[in-house]
């Protein structure tokens, strides 16, 4: 027989079906309330000895936000030079136009954590692995209480993030999460069934 949980284990489950990846926010913002709970769900998670080489990075200055967007852009667009160049004129516009929406998209978000790993933490052969548990427990914790997150580790290039944020070298940019109440919820994307990845005791794939 399970053990006396205290709560229903069902609704952990839902929030997992529930979360999706979301990269258009509405400007509705999330109370510090809200925020300081994400934020503590994602400091619990567990790291290799207990080292916690985490650093939650909180931004919501929203013209720090435009500084980025406009440094993020501008490096994005330079990096996408060669490859417009050799477009039509039509083609790279329209490409150029995908690129300004898109991160414009990205950075509308009310709330940026990035998750940062001290890289003079005990172990830091772990670390990547420690920021990823952090940032599972916050994507869960947000969707949770209704906002919309992403994954993030290239959208906004390192270079911008590090220049306007002030972030030292010492720490390893894992990720950028936005947090916010997205436009649309996006549908549920296909995924494998539960066979496809379980084995049970050895592993016979031919595969």
């Amino acid at each position: 027989m399970a053990p006396e949980l205290g709560w229903n284990p069902n609704c952990f489950f839902e929030i997992v079906k529930a979360r999706r990846t979301v990269r258009a926010f509405t400007a509705t913002p999330v109370p510090d309330e809200d925020l300081v709970r994400i934020l503590d769900a994602a400091r619990l998670a567990p790291s290799s000895g207990n080292q916690q080489p985490w650093r939650f990075l909180v931004v919501r200055d929203r013209a720090v936000l435009d500084r980025l967007h406009d440094d993020a852009l501008a490096l994005t667009l330079e990096a996408a030079r060669e490859q417009l160049y050799m477009m039509e004129a039509e083609e790279a516009a329209a490409h150029q136009a995908q690129i300004v929406d898109y991160i414009g998209a990205f950075l509308a978000a009310p709330v940026y954590v990035v998750v940062l790993l001290d890289t003079t933490a005990p172990y830091p052969a772990y670390v990547e692995q420690d920021g990823a548990l952090a940032a599972a427990h916050l994507m869960l914790a947000a969707r949770a209480l209704g906002y919309g997150t992403a994954y993030d580790t290239d959208s906004i290039p390192e270079r911008a993030i590090r220049y306007v944020l002030g972030i030292p070298d010492r720490y390893q940019i894992l990720c950028m999460l936005p947090i916010g109440i997205p436009t649309a919820w996006p549908p549920a994307p296909p995924k494998r069934e539960l066979e496809a990845f379980v084995a049970y005791e050895t592993l016979d794939d031919a595969g």
